[in-house]
């Protein structure tokens, strides 16, 4: 198992995330960081404009061939270059591409949700080049699926898939809550994956906590690998994520 740190983004705008930005461009100089973003809120946006419907089933947006478009252009386009020059200007030598770019990511068709894959593979040796030059790749959630077609994919989904195809040591998923809380409504620094699983099954982790919950699960692919789900908006929230045990909630094999 690698240093790597697969970091998913949360937040709507770019002064959302520019803290958290300068706080990668620091770790990337001691560690190798992947960065991953999604974007659903700036989509929405642009749908909305253009008039293109849209509508999700458990959490995830139905994505027909219209909302594709506007997801690539999105994503791809806006949101990730946004990120990669926010990055050059906090001294950080950033890489911007998609899961579709190399065929770094490897997807599988989810039924019932249109244009919509899983991440099922990574091309990992692509990632290895530019992190071993010392970049930080800059990652939008799109993949071919299993007969060539693009895709939209869940960025906590990318994430994870990334975490686990490439060994990373630690998987921050930033979001918009301080962590996962027990029935009392409680914030939880640490739970197995055994805890998460009943919690989600007896309806403890509900909403949409459930998908990021599940995205942690499935980047716990190596022994001593560590998810944390954590309040991407809290001061230093980057470092005390990666460092602190009481910040966010850690999700842990056992």
């Amino acid at each position: 198992m690698s240093e790597i740190v697969v970091v998913k983004l949360g937040g709507t705008t770019l002064a959302d995330q520019r803290q958290i930005l300068v706080e990668v461009a620091a770790v990337s100089r001691k560690r190798p960081v992947v960065l991953v973003h999604g974007g659903g809120k700036r989509m929405t946006e642009w749908l909305e404009r253009l008039g293109v419907p849209t509508s999700f089933q458990n959490g995830l947006r139905v994505t027909d061939p219209a909302a594709l478009e506007v997801a690539a252009a999105v994503l791809r386009g806006l949101v990730n270059s946004e990120l990669v020059a926010a990055l050059h200007d906090a001294g950080c030598d950033a890489v911007g591409l998609s899961g579709v770019d190399g065929g770094l990511l490897i997807g599988q068709r989810l039924p019932d949700v249109g244009l919509v894959a899983t991440v099922v593979g990574v091309r990992r040796d692509l990632l290895d080049s530019l992190l071993v030059a010392g970049q930080v790749p800059v990652v939008a959630p799109l993949a071919r699926d299993e007969n060539g077609v693009v895709c939209n994919v869940n960025a906590d989904d990318a994430a994870a898939g990334l975490a686990a195809g490439l060994g990373a040591r630690q998987l921050v998923l930033m979001t918009d809550v301080d962590g996962v809380r027990d029935g009392a409504g409680n914030k939880l620094d640490s739970i197995t994956m055994a805890e998460a699983e009943a919690m989600i099954a007896d309806g403890t982790i509900r909403g949409g906590m459930v998908p990021k919950v599940k995205a942690a699960l499935s980047a716990l692919a190596w022994q001593g690998s560590e998810a944390i789900i954590s309040d991407g908006s809290a001061p230093n929230a980057l470092v005390r994520s990666l460092e602190d045990p009481t910040f966010g909630t850690r999700v842990s094999a056992r």
